[in-house]
């Protein structure tokens, strides 16, 4: 993929007014490049953890682990859907251009989390609903799994990290 500069060109260049290289052979040189890089596998992760705040860090660390039995890359971030939503929204609007195929997000209390990074994703969101210090986690549990037609979570059972680890990677490599 070519990125379009705003910079002023060098004196004495062409440039169509399709803005691609003037000359052919550079078209088809730039055209071969760009399908070379295309074919290289990098080392970016493919799953996205993110939970709604530090503590809830012993809780996903199953999917992390479940993830590296598959030998499959991830990122953690902790990032909260009520203090941080704009945070979360440009991590989820971004997730696929920086190579994520799924994204796990845990909550506890109003999960908004598995939610919210649906609505700002195409990419499969699977929730992990944690447990909380009243109701036994089943505010969690129905936050992740009632949500509005076309925003679509893949909810695992309340603490159920491991399963949303195995599942992402059923998802990647299906």
């Amino acid at each position: 993929m070519s990125e379009i500069s705003e910079e002023p060109q060098p004196t004495g260049t062409a440039t169509p007014a399709g803005g691609g290289p003037a000359d052919p052979t550079e078209a088809a040189t730039m055209a071969t490049v760009e399908e070379a890089f295309t074919e290289i596998d990098v080392d970016e992760p493919h799953v996205g953890i993110i939970m709604g705040s530090k503590n809830d860090k012993p809780k996903m660390e199953p999917a992390g682990k479940a993830l590296e039995e598959l030998g499959i890359r991830y990122e953690v971030r902790v990032m909260s859907a009520h203090r941080d939503p704009e945070m979360v929204r440009e991590y989820c609007q971004n997730a696929r251009m920086r190579g994520l195929k799924v994204i796990i997000a845990g909550a506890g209390m109003s999960a908004a989390l598995p939610g919210v990074a649906a609505a700002h994703t195409d990419l499969p969101v699977i929730g992990v609903p944690i447990l909380g210090k009243s109701l036994g986690g089943l505010d969690a549990l129905l936050s992740a799994v009632q949500m509005p037609p076309g925003i679509p979570v893949a909810c695992v059972a309340i603490d159920g990290a491991k399963n949303a680890g195995v599942l992402a990677g059923r998802i990647i490599n299906a």
